[in-house]
């Protein structure tokens, strides 16, 4: 055999493995699957274990609902038992860390065993197809340690960029900062108490970032917000820069990112945002203390 015969064989070796790699495969719950990367070697997902991946989530059409790389961060979730036969999560169970696939899911399949209507952008009788990288495989104690050392880390990186925002906007000389890190700046003296945990507030806000763009605003809204303070209805930084105001009074709450929305992007806010808030305390009632529930973002648009 020559050396152009040997060449010609070893390209198509190459050719016929590269095929099966990317081939489609069907599992024994039917789940359709593409398998672009995989090592064995390394970490797989356990049921409980806290996976991170990058996901983007097509349409029958071929539109993107969903780009977790154009959001900025990877998807987190708790790998749990497949809900049904041929899910994603069943999907996941096959990857590991570095691993990266295609899985394809009939849409009526999904929406019915989820129990949930079809979405407009979804034609009936299509499939939809989530790619996804697997970033992380950690268990819940190594994602709880990994995200109390992000969080310390992050909170001085956003001390100083409010203490950057201060200095270069003249506001360090009014400024208080609070032991949480929350940052306030009085503008408009107000009278008489603070409201405390548990009261009913009116509250007028104009949410920006840094740079002064703005998210949202409840005079766009045409009236203030009602909401009771201390019962986890909104942002800790909300919560706390709302009690530290009297009646009447404005101010600029500079919230760090560990006390608004944290490494997660929100809507139109990047995660590890500090954000600013200008706030008028309009009024607030006395009212009775609740249970602390999820925390509840302020309205975005």
């Amino acid at each position: 055999m020559n050396l152009k015969t040997i060449g010609y064989a070893m390209g198509i070796t190459i050719l016929a493995a590269a095929c099966n790699k990317y081939k489609t495969q069907v599992t024994e719950s039917g789940l359709k699957y593409q398998i672009f990367d995989h090592d064995d070697d390394a970490r797989k997902a356990k049921l409980g274990d806290i996976m991170s991946f990058h996901m983007v989530l097509k349409n029958g059409a071929d539109s993107t609902l969903r780009d977790t790389y154009k959001e900025g961060n990877p998807y987190k979730m708790v790998l749990q038992a497949p809900q049904y036969k041929g899910s994603f999560e069943e999907g996941l169970t096959l990857l590991a860390t570095g691993d990266s696939a295609k899985f394809m899911i009939n849409a009526d399949t999904m929406f019915a065993k989820i129990g949930q209507p079809m979405p407009p952008m979804i034609k009936k009788g299509s499939e939809l197809t989530f790619t996804v990288k697997v970033v992380s495989v950690l268990t819940s104690e190594e994602f709880q340690k990994k995200q109390s050392e992000s969080a310390v880390k992050q909170k001085a990186v956003d001390a100083k960029t409010i203490e950057a925002f201060l200095a270069k906007n003249n506001l360090k000389a009014k400024a208080r900062k609070t032991a949480s890190g929350l940052y306030y700046v009085p503008q408009v003296e107000g009278a008489g108490a603070s409201p405390a945990a548990g009261d009913n507030v009116k509250v007028h806000y104009t949410g920006k970032f840094l740079d002064g763009k703005e998210f949202d605003s409840s005079k766009n809204q045409g009236k203030p917000l009602d909401l009771q303070v201390g019962a986890g209805m909104v942002i800790p930084g909300w919560e706390e820069g709302i009690m530290l105001m009297k009646k009447g009074e404005k101010g600029l709450l500079l919230i760090p990112s560990g006390l608004a929305y944290g490494p997660e992007a929100y809507g139109p806010i990047p995660g590890n945002s500090v954000l600013q808030f200008e706030m008028e305390l309009i009024d607030f009632s006395k009212g009775q203390p609740a249970p602390a529930g999820p925390p509840v973002a302020p309205p975005t648009k």
